[in-house]
Order: structure tokens, then C-alpha cells, then sequence
């Protein structure tokens, strides 16, 4: 299947998608707030710069894109039809990243935690993550 947009079309639209600050991670971040947890946001000093540190409960949480980060199993983590062996690439190299981060915060003595933008409209997924946060 071919792309429905013209490359200079496509290319400013993938232009637009932003890194930190996403719609899924202000989300996360006010009902963490509103239920009494402070963190500090992208903290650079760290493997992967994590979208949120707790540093009192030892704790990081990363917000990922279902698509960025190949969500297992989930719907938005399709691969595209067009350009599939630049896209299978891409992912993949994301996933293995995320991997490296993760054990690399873990050796440091980090728990890791993941949230999928699938689930951040899911307050009981949420309330899950306070509970998994002050469990540290």
C-alpha cells in the first residue's frame, strides 16, 4: 500500500512529533501530582534521561508511544506497509535502546517502570502506577 501524502508532506508531519512533553506524558504527570508525588522531569544525568524521577522512592517511569516503542500486542504498534525495512529498523533499534537504558538504570540501583500511551486514559492503570511507585 502506497503513502496517501506527497514525501514533503509526510516528512513535515513527522517533523512535528515531539520527544518529551507528549500529550500521554502531561497526562501521567498531573494525576501523579494530584495524588501527592513530586519527581523531577527528563533528568539528563541518567540513562535515557527518564520522562519522570522519583528520587525518593528510587524510582523512574518512562511514557512511551505504543508505535515508538512496539507495544506487544497492542493495535497502535502496527508496523507500516510502506518503507517496512526502514521502519522494522527503526523500531527495533528503539526497542533495543529502551532495553539498554533500562538494565543500565537498574544496575545503577533504579526501578524502572513503564507506562504505554494506550493506557494513560486508563485511571485504574494509573492508580496502579501511584501504588507501584510508593511500593519502593
Amino acid at each position: 500500500m502506497a503513502d496517501i501524502m506527497s514525501g514533503s508532506a509526510r516528512s513535515r508531519l513527522m517533523s512535528r512529533i515531539r520527544g518529551k512533553d507528549t500529550m500521554p506524558e502531561l497526562r501521567v504527570r498531573r494525576y501523579l501530582h494530584l495524588r501527592g508525588l513530586r519527581f523531577r522531569l527528563h533528568v539528563k544525568d541518567l540513562p535515557g534521561k527518564p520522562d519522570m524521577v522519583f528520587p525518593r522512592y528510587r524510582t523512574v517511569v518512562f511514557v512511551h508511544g505504543c508505535f515508538w516503542h512496539q507495544h506487544p500486542g497492542c493495535a497502535y504498534a502496527a508496523m507500516p506497509a510502506s518503507n517496512t525495512e526502514f521502519w522494522r529498523s527503526k523500531l527495533e533499534g528503539n526497542v533495543l535502546r529502551d532495553h539498554r537504558h533500562a538494565s543500565a538504570l537498574e544496575s545503577l540501583g533504579w526501578r524502572v517502570l513503564t507506562v504505554w500511551e494506550c493506557e494513560v486514559r486508563d485511571n485504574e492503570r494509573l492508580e496502579c502506577l501511584v501504588h507501584e511507585i510508593r511500593s519502593g
